[in-house]
Parts: C-alpha cells; structure tokens; sequence
C-alpha cells in the first residue's frame, strides 16, 4: 500500500539553518590563488562587480570634480587643459569601464545560471579569461594618465586624435581595444549558455525576460564590437606609423572614422540599455506580486532592438555633411527603434496595473527608472527630428538626454539589479529604511543635475565648453549641487550595503517572492548551484508562493516530497 508523508508548509528552522550553513561559493575555497584562478561564475561576476564598481568610483570622482570647476563662469579650481582630460576619462571610464560590462558582466556572470538551473556558463576558462582581459584594458585606460594624459572626448575623433601631443591616447586607445574583446568572449559565452544550459521545462518563451535581455545584448557585442576593435587599431596604426586612413593630412578621412566609431557605438548604447531592460521585467513583476504582461512581445522587443539598433547610427552624423537623403532615412529609422522600447514600457504599465505593489528598494529603482527612461527616450525623439537636431546638436541638451538614457535608465537598473540580488549574492539583508532614502537622493540629485541641463542646451549652452556665458551660472550651479546629492546618496548606499556584510540579518533563500529558479538554491548561493538540475516552470507565476514570517521569506505551498516518503 503506497501512503503520503506529510509535509509541512513551512521547512523547518532546523532545516533552513542547515541549508544556510552548508558550503557555499564564498566559503568553499579560500585564499587569493582560489579568486584569482577560480572558474565559479559567482566569484568571476563578483571579481567583476568589485573591479566595475571601483571604476564607477574613479569616474564618479571626475564628474564631481567637473561640476565643482563648472560652478563659475571661468577657472575655478583646475585649467581648461585639465578640464579636457577630466571629461574625456569620465566618460572613458564610465561607459568602456562600467556602463558596458556593468549588467552583462557582473549580475549577468552571477545570476544567468541559476536562473538556468545550470552549475557553470558554458565555458568557464573563457569566462575568467574574459575577467582578465577587462582587468588589462582597464588597467591600461586608467594607466594613461601617467602616460601623458588624453584630452580627445571619450569618442577620440580623428583627426585631432591623431595629432594630439597627449602620448596617453596610445594607451587609452589600446586599453578600449582589449576591452572589446572581454566583450565579445562574454557575449559568446552567454549565447552558447542560453543555447545549451537550459533545463528541462525551459522553452524558449519560458525563459526569464533578464535572459531574453542578455540573448539580445550577446548579439550586439559579438557583431559590433569587433568593428570598434579595428577602428581604434587603424587610429593607433594612423598615430603611429602615419599612414593616412582618418587624417584629411595624409589622405584620409575623419568622416569615415565617424561611421565606423558610431556603427558601434550606437548599438553599443543598447549593449548598455537591453540588460537594464531586463532587470526592470524582473522588478516590476516580482514587486507588482503579478504575472507579467504581454511577455512574448516583451521578449521579441528585447530582439527587435538588437536588430534596429545597427541601423540608426547615422543620427549621430546630422551635422558631418552626410546627404539630405541619408539624413531622411536616417531619422525615419530612429523614431523607428523607439516602438520596441515604448512595447515595453506599456507592458510594465499594464503589469503594475490592480497589482500588489510592493514599495522595496528594488522597486523604488524600478519605478525610477520608468520616470527618467521616459524622458530620455522622449528627448530622443527630438534629437532624431532633423530640424530640431541642427538646433540642440553639440549642447548641453545632447548631455542631458544621454544621461537620462544611461544613468537614469542604465546605472539606476543596475542598482535595483544589485539590491534585488545582493541577499542572492552574500546571504545578507540590507537596510530598508536607508535603501529607500538613497535611492530618493539619488533621483532627486540626479533630476536637478541634468533636467537642469536640458534648460541651458535648448538656450544654446555648448557642451565640452571649460569657460561660460554668465547668463548660464544658475543652471550650472544647480546642476553641480545635484551631482553632490546625488553623490551623498552613493555614498549611503555604499555604507549601508558594506554594513550589511558584516550586521545584516541572515537572507532567506526567496525574500522577495520570487519565481525564478536562482531564488531556489540557498542564501548565499551554494557552489554547485544545484545538486540535481531543476525542472523549471513559469518565471512569473507566484501562485504557488506563501510568505513566512517564522524566516522573512517565501517558500512554497507545499515541498516537494522526498523518495523516501513512499512505500
């Protein structure tokens, strides 16, 4: 006779405690050679997450240091030389060092197999490789200002950075190109995961829409990114040897590196945005407690913009004498690419519609980021009409949209990524309470800091520009006390995110009542992921999820029942 055992709702405290204490990825191995040679996703995505953030840090300190010396209309604390190589490494550092490997290459190298259900990515000795090659080129574009300094904007348009005196543009140059390919060993890596890792139950449309997002941005680094690596090496060969390829000079032509530069760089711009993307369906449909809506269409969007994204780049090259023709064909295909993205934006709407709203840090971001992506997509919209882009080009109006695009959009999704899996990530739980007045600072320093900016480029304030009009003080004063707010902000969140390592209460496997698979393996994440592979089910189905207050986390409705249980 075949009987049932009973099985409580709730795991037992003594179980939960020896699930938590078991050996997990932090603890397993210790030592530095145990790092630095490790081939565990969960450490390589955490090297990389220490490595990105120490570069937001150093780009971060320049953009403060550019907002002190813009608060008066001439010097105020360095010269305009200075001043040119402070932007340049700012935005060096920020999009090469942080932006474009933030998401993919540090909670995308954690979380992308465990939400598989799989032990490893495909191909772990490429994965770490891909971590040195990031290091190398990182430590080669920071190196550079030893080497002379680089005054080109972080774009190095030839010809002057092909003539400059400033030696560092060699290094600066040579780091970005080995950058690129830490970029396409990753996006590689994660296609072939996506590919082949997927376990039993994982049907494509399955899939989590985070991995969606990634599938996308892999395409993009594999297809772009080798066209930015030749184009900086023919800008290092040009330097160097004097062949003419970019210099009118020598017979080349500084256009040409414009549609190379910018046939990568604008789909470099959803490398950066698609992941942030995917964060946000994860948010807003775990935090909403509601099924997200329109999934397939989100996905296939998620697809559409890898695609479009490599036909716009020509709206980047308005003013450069291009032909009223591809002007047209251009702007037609801008206001084009916004239909994906707009495809998303009314499905979280339509999710967050009659849901059960949860107000959590995470959250808080995601809701930010629906508010400032909005504007930044908006003012795209301007920018790709040709009339009004004659007008704002090369202002700071073009400062403002990109940083409502990528800070707002991109950086506020990888701080919601970041606190939403940091329990995932180290087993600890953070503050609520600080969590929620950072990420009030930070969206309110971050709109005085640029919606400001918007006010001075449609005046016609000149990006780049070291000395000012006084008729621009206001706007610049306000705009550099919002980069100290919101810098006070960061701040908090690195003190109560750093506290939580060491006096953060222990996290449950599931705090947030997630459906994904990663929040079914314990807290920190063990280091074989998973004993068995699990048979996956609907990522956005929370029926079957109950909280428990005995834990502060979620667990299911009934456990599944053990081997033994039957007779």
């Amino acid at each position: 006779m075949a009987y049932t055992a009973s099985i409580p709702a709730t795991p037992p405290r003594a179980w939960d405690d020896a699930r938590r204490d078991a050996d997990n990825y932090l603890t397993h191995s210790r030592g530095f050679l145990s790092w630095a040679l490790t081939l565990d996703h969960k450490r390589i995505g955490l090297l990389y997450l220490i490595s990105i953030l120490t570069s937001f840090f150093l780009g971060g300190m320049l953009a403060l240091l550019i907002r002190t010396e813009l608060l008066t209309p001439s010097k105020t604390i360095v010269d305009a030389d200075t001043y040119n190589q402070l932007f340049t490494l700012h935005g060096t550092i920020m999009i090469f060092l942080f932006i474009i490997p933030g998401i993919p290459a540090a909670l995308g190298n954690f979380v992308l197999p465990l939400m598989l259900g799989a032990k490893d990515v495909a191909f772990p000795r490429l994965n770490l490789t891909s971590y040195y090659f990031y290091a190398v080129g990182a430590l080669l574009a920071i190196g550079s200002i030893v080497f002379g300094g680089v005054d080109t904007g972080w774009t190095f348009y030839t010809p002057y950075s092909t003539t400059t005196s400033h030696s560092g543009v060699y290094w600066l140059t040579f780091g970005a190109f080995i950058l690129g390919f830490s970029s396409i060993f990753t996006g590689l890596n994660f296609l072939v995961t996506i590919h082949k890792l997927r376990p039993e139950g994982m049907t494509w449309f399955r899939l989590p829409l985070f991995l969606w997002a990634l599938y996308g941005t892999s395409v993009i680094q594999i297809l772009a990114t080798p066209v930015l690596g030749i184009t900086l090496l023919l800008l290092i060969v040009e330097r160097g040897l004097g062949i003419g390829i970019f210099d009118p000079n020598l017979g080349g032509d500084p256009v040409l590196y414009q549609h190379f530069f910018w046939f990568y760089s604008h789909p470099a711009v959803y490398i950066m945005i698609l992941p942030a993307m995917g964060i946000m369906s994860e948010l807003i449909s775990v935090f909403s407690r509601k099924h997200i809506f329109g999934y397939k269409f989100i996905a296939m969007s998620s697809i559409a913009i890898a695609i479009l994204s490599f036909l716009v780049w020509g709206h980047h090259m308005f003013t450069s004498g291009q032909s009223p023709l591809a002007n047209m064909i251009f702007s037609f295909l801008t206001f084009s690419v916004a239909i994906p993205s707009a495809v998303k934006v009314f499905n979280w709407l339509a999710t967050m519609y009659k849901g059960s709203i949860h107000l959590d840090t995470p959250m808080l971001y995601a809701l930010s980021f629906l508010f400032l992506f909005g504007i930044g997509g908006l003012t795209g919209l301007f920018l790709g009409a040709l009339a009004v882009d004659i007008h704002l080009h090369d202002t700071y109006f073009i400062v403002a949209h990109f940083h409502y695009v990528m800070f707002g959009g991109t950086v506020i999704a990888f701080l919601g990524g970041l606190h939403y899996w940091w329990p995932k990530m180290f087993g600890r739980m953070y503050s609520e309470f600080w969590g929620r007045i950072a990420a009030l600072l930070v969206f309110v320093g971050f709109n005085m800091t640029f919606f400001a900016q918007f006010v001075m480029g449609a005046q016609g304030m000149p990006r780049r520009y070291y000395n000012y009009d006084q008729v621009f003080t206001f706007w610049h004063v306000l705009s550099s006390v919002g980069s100290y707010i919101m810098a006070v902000g960061f701040f908090l969140i690195a003190g109560y995110l750093l506290h939580s390592l060491f006096r953060g209460a222990k996290a449950p496997d599931n705090p947030w009542g997630a459906a994904t698979l990663e929040w079914t393996c314990a807290s920190p994440a063990p280091y074989y992921n998973f004993k068995t592979t699990p048979s996956a089910g609907d990522p956005y189905d929370f029926s079957n999820l109950v909280y428990d207050r005995s834990i502060a986390g979620y667990v299911p409705k009934s456990l599944p029942q053990p081997a033994e249980a039957k007779s």
